[in-house]
């Protein structure tokens, strides 16, 4: 048994093997939906007609090479490829038969399949597209109907908000307080002048006064010494 998302996904490849028989040329197609209680395992058959052996070859070539390249599906057995008269292609959840046209009329496969309902290309595109529109509006109503979580959506949007405000306040708090700082620093007084300098200016005043000392010692000397006779 096959879940609905398998059956679904086996539809799109039913059908884009029905629009490779369409593109070359096939004849007569159709897509037999099997009664689930006499398919065994397959759900779907495609049946389409060639008017010779290389369309028959070409139709089926296509078909495998579509689905390989576009959806990643290979086909599980391939039968009567190089006769060509009628060409079976297992991909287990349907088989698609590509018949000569005689070959056809001589199997006769749909009479032998009473239970499935026939369907042209066109009526099970309709029906595909209806059931994912049917997939697309349940998925768009389950979205819609979670309840949304006001409180969980507004934290971060409050926690911004306040982290904004907060940041002007900051800012001239931080202005102030360097103001403060810059007017409790007091004024460097200036030093007085080493007293290096003081001595040298008092140097000088001593020096003037050994000079004029000089002349007085030289007089007083002169005047202690005897006359000569």
């Amino acid at each position: 048994m096959t879940t609905k998302a398998q059956h679904q996904q086996t539809r799109i490849l039913v059908q884009a093997a029905a629009e490779v028989c369409e593109e070359k040329k096939g004849q007569d197609t159709r897509i037999l939906e099997l009664d689930p209680a006499d398919s065994g395992l397959s759900d779907f058959f495609l049946v389409t007609s060639a008017l010779n052996n290389r369309q028959a070859i070409a139709i089926a070539d296509e078909i495998e090479l579509r689905l390989k390249r576009n959806f990643g599906a290979y086909a599980n057995s391939v039968e009567g490829r190089r006769i060509g008269e009628w060409i079976l292609l297992d991909y287990v959840d349907f088989v698609v038969h590509v018949f000569l046209v005689e070959r056809r009329a001589f199997y006769d496969i749909e009479r032998l399949r009473k239970s499935a309902r026939p369907l042209t290309p066109a009526e099970f595109d309709a029906e595909l597209k209806a059931a994912l529109a049917k997939k697309t509006r349940a998925v768009r109503k389950k979205a819609a109907a979670k309840p949304s979580s006001p409180r969980k959506s507004s934290a971060p949007a409050k926690k911004a908000a306040a982290k904004k405000a907060a940041a002007p306040v900051k800012a001239a708090a931080k202005k102030a307080t360097k103001k403060s700082s810059a007017k409790s620093v007091p004024a460097k007084k200036k030093t007085a002048p080493p007293a290096k300098k003081a001595a040298a200016k008092k140097s000088p005043a001593k020096s003037s006064r050994a000079k004029k000392s000089a002349p007085a010692k030289r007089a007083a000397r002169a005047a202690k010494k005897p006359a000569k006779r």
